[in-house]
This record gives C-alpha cells, structure tokens and sequence, in this order.
C-alpha cells in the first residue's frame, strides 16, 4: 500500500506540474482573461478554501477518508476537463472555486485515509516518500509545461489541461482500488461534535503556528525570486538554478529528513529546527544585496538550501500533526480546520512578506527572521501543551496511542 500511495503521488504531480508551468499563458492566450482576472480567481479560490475546509472535512469524516479521497479526484478530473470550454471571467471563477474545494476534499480523504489504514509507525515514512514521489513527478511535469510552452499552440495548451484531468481520474480508479481502511467504531455523541474542535485551543494554537511557519514556502518560491532580481546583481537564470537545487534537495533527502517525526519529542525537535534554520537563511538572503558576482550566486543558494532543510523537516512535523494528534472520528474536523487557518494565513502572507523583504529594501527581512524565532522558541511548549491536553474524545495523543489497534474491515 505504501508504495501504491507514493506511485499514485508522483503520477499525479506529472499532470499538476505541467499545468501549472502552462497555466497562466493557458488561461491568458486560450481562455482570453486579463491578469487582473487571472488574480481576482485566484484569490475567489483563495477564500473558497477558508469557507470550505472545515464542513468538507466533516463531511470526508462522515463518508469515509477513500471514498472522500475519490470523490474529490473525481471532482478534480471533471473540472479540468471543462477548463477549454470555458468563454467567460464567471465561468473561470466557477471553475476555481470548484477546484479549489475538490482540492481541499482530497486532501482531508487522503491524510484521513492514510492515518486510517496505516499503523502509526509507518505514516510518516510513508508520507515522506509520497512526497519524494511527487517532488519527481513534479519535476516531470515541469519539462512536459516547458515542451508545451514550446509549441506556442492552443491545442497543445489544451492537451496541457486534459492530461491533468485524465491523471486525475485515474488517480480516482487507483485510490478506489486501495484496501479498505480498517473499521474504526467511535462514540457517535463524540463525531456529532464538529465544531467543538475549536474549543481544543492546543490544537487551534498550535495551526496557527504551523500555519505561520509554511511563510517559508512563500519566501522560497516568491520573495527571494523577488528579491534576487530586485536587490541583487544575481542574473536571471539563477531563478531556474534555485528551483532545481531545491526540487533535488527534496528528492533526495525529504526520507532522511523525516527520521524522529514519529513522536511529540521528535517533532518538536524538528519544529525547532525547522523554525531557527529560516531564522538564519532571512539576514543571508539580505546579505545577498550588498555582495557581488559569484558571491551574490552563492549566498542566494545558501539560503535557498537553508529554506529548503525548513521545508523538509516541517514537512515531517506537519505529517505527524495530521495523522497521529485528531481523534479517528473527527480527523476531518481537524484537518479542516488547520487548512482554514493556513488559507486565512496565506492571503496576508504574500503582501506582508513582500513588503517586508522588498518595499524596506532589506531591513524587513531581520523583522522575518524575528518571527521564524519566535517559532522556535513557542515550539517545544506548544507541542508540550497539545500533549497534555486530551482532544474533543477525551483522550491525550499519548493514551490515543496507546489504545488496541481497530479491527480491519471485512
């Protein structure tokens, strides 16, 4: 199974990062928007994700993480493929706000999923190499946007957009071929209780750090691209260098780096450091606009390596967090409800981060690197504080622990 989860990771990243290479000249050249409507869809999916995570979540509680997970692959293919008919800004916004909430059903059904049907011990290790898996494909699918953009034709941009939906339906028929999960019986008063999770105030506290700690994603693959061709003497092509150093980074090392994300200790560990190694790479990315020439290159990709060993151990931590700390019967409701904070999180962070970084010329990214140690510091106790305290079905994540493993169906 854990293979088959990471094979169906990689095929689908093959269709996502081709359409995402093509996207935007796909929906400026083909479907005739302006990049003022181009981000005013974006940012209407934005806020579809706030308002859907959490009843999505609920619902792939009630149906079941596989079915939940097809489901919204299902919704993903139907989607993509109704993107070449679109002929106005309304059907385009339509289509965005149903692929953003598909996106957030799938993602509620897979991780319920694989906490489901997976014995604690082997979660993380099977989520890292789904993710190796996925950095590959995606790698992949970046080259197949690139031929396409190549092409300089419409029906290759089309073809561009049904190769996402097709990898998408059959990544439904592969997840509906997986082993039913195994039957988990829970306290139907307990699962009725959807939005008691907020009264969890460790788990809310601890998404919201979370959620501020994934501004490290949108310094990697925004800001400093940003500020390298803004404040630097950096040339252009070093943008595509950063990105295939970081693509390669992940592939390579995102298993090793995911030792130790099997317990509250161990993750806390690697919030720490997660936290405190953005902390460094914020004053070495500012270093890079007073330097020069190879230097400039080289303190550039210090601090992309350093933003990237960021990405890999909060991945880890991020994995744990949503498979081993919700209750079985309301993980949705959990993973809901961090996905609505980070959404929230993600429509300041890009605006705040570039004025921060950009508009001070430099100086903000020492007030970045404060709040990356802020993180750092907060960690340890948040994790201490989630642990002590018992979630919605009363127990604390030790005693969810320690509990008899259900009974697999049938």
């Amino acid at each position: 199974m854990p293979r088959v989860i990471a094979f169906q990771s990689g095929m689908l990243a093959v269709g996502s990062g081709s359409f995402l290479t093509g996207s935007l000249v796909f929906f400026t050249h083909v479907l005739g928007l302006t990049p003022l409507q181009i981000g005013a869809g974006f940012s209407i999916a934005g806020l579809t994700g706030v308002a859907t995570s959490l009843p999505l979540g609920a619902l792939a509680d009630r149906i079941g993480g596989q079915r939940a997970w097809v489901i919204g692959a299902i919704g993903s293919a139907l989607t993509f493929a109704v993107y070449p008919l679109v002929s106005s800004f309304a059907g385009f916004v339509v289509l965005m706000v149903a692929a953003a909430a598909t996106d957030s059903f799938t993602t509620a059904g897979r991780t319920i999923y694989t906490a489901d049907a997976l014995p604690a011990k082997d979660r993380v290790r099977t989520m890292a190499f789904a993710r190796t898996y996925l950095n590959a494909g995606f790698t992949v699918g970046t080259g197949l946007g690139a031929l396409v953009l190549a092409f300089d034709s419409t029906a290759a941009l089309v073809a561009m957009v049904l190769l996402n939906s097709a990898m998408a339906l059959l990544n439904a028929f592969i997840v509906a071929r997986l082993p039913a999960a195994p039957v988990v019986h829970h306290d139907k008063e307990v699962s009725r209780s959807r939005l008691a999770v907020f009264k969890d105030v460790p788990y809310v506290s601890i998404a919201a750090l979370l959620a501020i700690m994934m501004f490290h994603s949108v310094i990697l693959i925004e800001i400093l691209p940003l500020w390298a061709i803004t404040h630097t003497d950096a040339p252009k092509p070093i943008l595509g260098a950063m990105l295939a150093l970081n693509t390669v980074l992940a592939i390579t090392l995102q298993v090793p780096a995911s030792r130790g994300a099997d317990s509250l200790p161990g993750t806390a560990r690697l919030l720490r450091r997660a936290a405190l190694v953005t902390a460094i790479a914020c004053p070495v990315a500012a270093l890079s606009g007073i330097t020069g020439g190879v230097w400039t290159i080289a303190v550039l990709i210090l601090a992309v390596v350093l933003i990237t060993a960021t990405e890999l151990w909060f991945s880890a931590a991020l994995w744990f967090f949503q498979t081993d700390i919700p209750p079985e019967a309301s993980r949705g409701v959990y993973i809901g409800t961090a996905q609505t904070i980070s959404s929230v999180a993600d429509i300041f962070a890009p605006i705040g981060l570039t004025l921060l970084a950009i508009q001070t010329g430099g100086w903000g990214w020492w007030v970045i690197a404060g709040i990356f140690l802020l993180c750092a510091v907060f960690a340890r106790p948040a994790v201490g504080w989630v642990a002590r305290t018992p979630r919605i079905d009363g127990l604390t994540a030790e005693q969810r622990a320690a509990a008899p493993v259900p009974e697999t169906a049938g």
